[in-house]
């Protein structure tokens, strides 16, 4: 019969935490292949290899949507109400994400993609743009904050054939990121003024959470909720 001390393999360093708190911090960023369109105030979802972006502003508004494969981006159906500044379900999918609001002018409008094509899909109950987008599939969305105008505190819930008001952020706000699902999700930053405050979602209220370092507008985020 073999011994413990025979079988057990070699010495493995063990230790009380991790030493990378998440994988953004021991990671590294690199280049990949360009819109075909320059523009800001444009979104997306989907992931590093598959990924959707749509609308934005240029010269003009976009209706503009692009895909891209992990090398490069091909443009595909342009959305059926030209905007900027909407929001998305950034956990969707490329080929299944849902794109709400919006403005020039402001919107309620909102459109799914299958893939290949926009339809679209019953109205926000608030008209904004600059909201924050949530979800996971062009099903289960979260339109939070925004600007109708005033800013808005003002969130929605899409459950695949409607817009839900459920809990309002504790801090009205535009311009903020957020990410996760309409059922754990996190807004952070925004304005006005720059906002370092940052607000946990539980399917039911929302939480004050640990501040951003620096406050900021106009940002980006990611993560899985």
């Amino acid at each position: 019969m073999s011994k413990y001390k025979e079988i057990k393999g070699f010495k493995v360093q063990t230790l009380a935490s991790d030493t990378a708190a998440s994988v953004a911090s021991t990671g590294t960023w690199a280049s990949g292949g360009a819109l075909n369109t320059a523009r800001r105030r444009l979104v997306g979802s989907g992931i590093q290899t598959a990924a959707i972006a749509a609308a934005g502003y240029s010269t003009t508004t976009l209706a503009l949507t692009e895909s891209y494969n992990g090398s490069s981006w091909t443009e595909v159906a342009d959305l059926n109400t030209t905007r900027d500044s909407g929001g998305m379900s950034g956990l969707a999918p490329y080929t299944a994400t849902i794109y709400f609001g919006g403005g020039n002018p402001n919107t309620a409008n909102a459109e799914t993609w299958n893939g290949s094509s926009w339809t679209e899909v019953a109205d926000l109950n608030t008209a904004r743009n600059l909201a924050a987008g949530m979800g996971a599939s062009n099903t289960a969305a979260l339109a939070a904050g925004g600007e109708s105008p005033p800013v808005t505190a003002s969130v929605e819930k899409y459950d695949g054939s409607s817009w839900t008001e459920v809990g309002d952020l504790n801090t009205a706000r535009a311009f903020a990121a957020g990410t996760g699902s309409n059922t754990a999700a996190i807004v952070f930053g925004g304005e006005p003024p720059f906002l370092a405050n940052a607000e946990q979602w539980n399917g039911s209220a929302w939480t004050e959470v640990a501040d951003l370092n620096t406050g900021r507008t106009g940002l980006g985020g990611s993560g899985a909720t």
